[in-house]
């Protein structure tokens, strides 16, 4: 595969069904799309890391001021870990940009789609196997 930072395409590109699937102009914009993505994470969530610092350079004041910012921290600790998480599947997926394997199914070996991955870019089943996957993890939850 060529390197897909070498790439040139064009301004408002989006992968169509025109083109073989996962080509190296679809890897490319993918690639791109999750980069970009997880460079906004880091800027939030350094953004997270000086709020959280803030609230606890705050003098604590009353009881409902103590609550309140136990509250905001308890909040920001949870985007905080959200984060984290989104960026270690965007990582897998940019691994996987990088072994060929991208926009397949972990399940199947079927296509994800190219509309599943724009608006899903770390998607690693297809709708159906998706579906399938949280019919069986309910009906497990339910004999439980």
């Amino acid at each position: 595969m060529s390197s897909l930072d070498d790439i040139e395409l064009p301004k408002n590109y989006k992968p169509t069904l025109k083109e073989k699937y996962m080509n190296d102009r679809h890897l490319a914009y993918f690639r791109r799309k999750l980069l970009d993505w997880r460079a906004e994470l880091m800027v939030e969530s350094q953004d997270t890391i000086d709020h959280l610092r803030d609230l606890s350079n705050q003098d604590v004041g009353d009881e409902v001021d103590r609550a309140s910012r136990e509250s905001d921290h308890t909040l920001e600790l949870r985007t905080r870990d959200r984060y984290r998480k989104l960026q270690a599947k965007i990582d897998a997926a940019l691994k996987r940009i990088e072994e060929g394997t991208y926009g397949y199914c972990d399940d199947t070996g079927e296509e994800i789609g190219l509309k599943r991955l724009d608006a899903r870019p770390v998607a690693t089943l297809t709708l159906e196997a998706h579906e399938r996957r949280e019919t069986k993890e309910k009906h497990t939850a339910d004999d439980r």
